[in-house]
C-alpha cells in the first residue's frame, strides 16, 4: 500500500514490520501501518568458562511449565528502527513496540460502545466491562503461570518497580532495611533504591561480569538477616543478558523472610517466564513491550504466602486495595490481549528473531573490524544487539545515521550525553560506551529491513573512519594505549 493512499500518514512516519515466515500477521486496517524490532547479545570467549553452569536461552524453549499446559514465554523489545525516506523502515523495540493490529481490534469496543466503569456494579454497562478486564487478568497471569488473583493492574512497569520496591521495603521497615539489587538496572529500579537510602535502608548494589551475569556466590553472601528484598532483572533493557531466574530464586528461597522482585520488561512474551518455577515474589510488566497500548502494566504480587506491601497511592482501594484508582478498561483488554498472542506466538517469535539478528550480527562484523559486542550472545536474548564501534565518536555516528531510528542507550536516558551505565558496568572504557549502538528485532522486523540498516552501519562507520586521525593511526600500527596523551 502506498503512504499517499493511507490518510493522515505522512511518510516519515511509515513503519513497516518485520513478518515471520512461517506465520504472516494478520493484513493491517487501511489506516494502520506498523512496525517492531528487538535486539542481540553475544558471548567472550573469555567469559564461557564462568558461565557454563547457567542456562542458555535456547533450552528455555523446549521446558514445559509446570503450572500450564502451554510453554510460556517473554519477549524484549529493541532500539533500531530504520526510516527508509523511500520505503519502510523498523521500529525501536527496547524502547518501545507498535501496537499489533489484533490487539487495537480487541480494545475498539471498549474505546467506543462499551464504555462502561468496570467497578459500577449497578448496571449491564458496567458488568460487561468488569468481565473483559477479569479476561484480560487472566490471560496476563496465564502469560507467566501465576494465579489471577495476584494480578495488580498498573500505570506501567515503573510504577510497579516503585510500588513493588518502597512497598515491600516500607512495610517491613521496622525489622528489616536492607535491599540487594545490581548495578546494571533500570534506572526507576536504581532511583527507587536511592531514594530508599535517603530513608535510612542499606543498599548493596552488586557487580556484574563482563557478559551481564551476576555472580551467584556473590548474591548469596550479600543477603543479611536484616535483608527484606532482592531485586534483579530479568532481561536487561541495554544489553538483552538473561538472569539465572530459577538460580537465583531458589539461593532467595533458602533465606526466610527475603523477598524476590524482578524487573520483567523486556522479559514477558519473549522468554519463559514461570513464577511459580522461578520463586518469583514480585514482577513488574509493561504492555507497550509486547505490541499493546502504552499506559498500561501490571505487578504480580504473591499472595501464598503473601506478600505485603505499603501503598504508594491512596483512594478507591481499587486492585486489592494496592493500586487505586479507576481501571482503564480499554487499555487493560489490550494488554490481556497482546499477553494471549505473546502466549500463542512466543516460539515462533523466538525464531524469527534469532535468525534476523543473527543475520544482522554477520553482516556487519564480517564487513567491519574492531567492533565489540556488549553483553553475551549465548545467554542474551537475541532480539537485542548492542555494539560499540571503535574508533568512532558516538554522537558522530548518531548524526550521520538519521535515517535510522536508533540510540546509544535506554530510551529513558537518551537525552543524557553520559555514557551507559550499564556499559561501564561491564567494564567498557567511556569510549566504547560512547560508540555503541543498541539494535532491535522483533515480531514485525522484515529480512529487508535488516540488510538495510547492515549495509547503512558498514558505509557510514567505514566512512566516519576514514575521516579519523586515531583510525589512521591504528591502521599504521600504533598502540593508541601506549601513548601519553598529556600535555604535562
Amino acid at each position: 500500500m502506498s503512504t499517499s493512499k493511507i490518510p493522515g500518514l505522512m511518510r516519515s512516519s511509515l513503519r513497516i514490520t518485520a513478518h515471520s515466515p512461517s506465520k504472516r500477521p494478520l493484513p493491517l486496517p487501511a489506516r494502520f501501518v506498523t512496525s517492531t524490532s528487538q535486539s542481540v547479545s553475544r558471548t567472550n570467549k573469555a567469559e564461557m568458562a564462568e558461565v557454563v553452569d547457567q542456562v542458555r536461552p535456547s533450552d528455555l524453549f523446549n521446558h514445559q511449565s509446570s503450572s500450564s499446559s502451554s510453554t510460556q514465554f517473554i519477549n524484549p523489545q529493541a532500539t533500531i528502527n530504520i526510516i527508509d525516506p523511500i520505503a519502510h523502515h523498523p521500529d525501536p523495540l527496547l524502547a518501545t513496540t507498535p501496537l499489533d493490529p489484533r490487539v487495537l481490534d480487541a480494545m475498539m469496543p471498549y474505546m467506543t460502545n462499551q464504555y462502561g466503569n468496570p467497578h459500577s456494579k449497578t448496571h449491564a454497562y458496567g458488568w460487561e466491562t468488569e468481565k473483559a478486564v477479569e479476561t484480560a487478568r487472566s490471560h496476563v497471569a496465564n502469560l507467566i503461570g501465576a494465579s489471577t488473583k495476584d494480578i495488580i493492574f498498573t500505570s506501567g512497569a515503573t510504577e510497579t518497580n516503585n510500588m513493588s520496591i518502597k512497598g515491600v521495603s516500607r512495610f517491613y521497615k521496622e525489622r528489616r532495611r536492607h535491599i540487594i539489587t545490581t548495578q546494571t538496572e533500570h534506572k526507576c529500579v536504581l532511583d527507587s533504591c536511592r531514594v530508599l537510602q535517603d530513608e535510612g535502608f542499606d543498599v548493596t548494589y552488586l557487580p556484574v561480569k563482563r557478559n551481564g551475569l551476576i555472580d551467584l556466590q556473590q548474591l548469596e553472601a550479600s543477603i543479611r538477616p536484616d535483608t527484606v528484598l532482592v531485586s534483579i532483572m530479568a532481561v536487561n533493557n541495554e544489553i538483552g543478558i538473561i538472569q539465572p531466574m530459577k538460580e537465583i530464586g531458589a539461593i532467595i528461597r533458602r533465606h526466610k523472610g527475603v523477598f524476590f522482585h524482578t524487573d520483567a520488561a523486556q522479559a514477558i512474551g519473549k522468554i519463559p517466564i514461570d513464577v511459580e518455577e522461578m520463586q518469583i515474589d514480585l514482577l513488574s510488566m509493561s504492555s507497550h513491550k509486547i505490541y499493546g497500548p502504552k499506559g498500561i502494566g501490571a505487578a504480580y504480587v504473591r499472595r501464598r504466602p503473601r506478600v505485603r506491601l505499603e501503598p504508594i497511592m491512596n483512594g478507591g482501594g481499587q486492585e486489592r486495595g494496592l493500586r487505586s484508582g479507576t481501571v482503564p478498561a480499554p487499555l487493560v483488554v489490550g494488554f490481556g490481549e497482546a499477553c494471549r498472542l505473546a502466549k500463542l506466538e512466543i516460539q515462533n517469535d523466538h525464531e524469527h528473531v534469532s535468525r534476523l539478528s543473527q543475520r544482522l550480527n554477520d553482516k556487519i562484523t564480517q564487513s567491519c573490524t574492531h567492533i565489540v559486542r556488549n553483553g553475551d550472545g549465548v545467554f542474551g536474548y537475541p532480539g537485542c544487539l548492542n555494539l560499540s564501534f571503535e574508533y568512532i565518536e558516538g554522537e558522530s555516528l548518531l548524526m550521520a545515521l538519521k535515517d535510522v531510528a536508533l540510540s546509544s542507550g535506554s530510551a529513558c536516558t537518551s537525552a543524557s550525553l553520559e555514557p551507559s551505565y550499564v556499559l561501564r558496568a561491564l567494564g567498557a572504557s567511556d569510549e566504547n560506551a560512547h560508540s555503541s549502538l543498541r539494535f532491535g528485532i522483533g515480531r514485525f522486523t522484515t529480512e529487508q529491513e535488516v540488510d538495510y540498516v547492515a549495509d547503512k552501519i558498514v558505509d557510514v562507520v567505514t566512512r566516519l573512519r576514514e575521516l579519523s586521525p586515531l583510525w589512521e593511526m591504528v591502521q599504521e600500527g600504533i598502540d593508541l594505549k601506549s601513548i601519553n596523551w598529556s600535555q604535562h
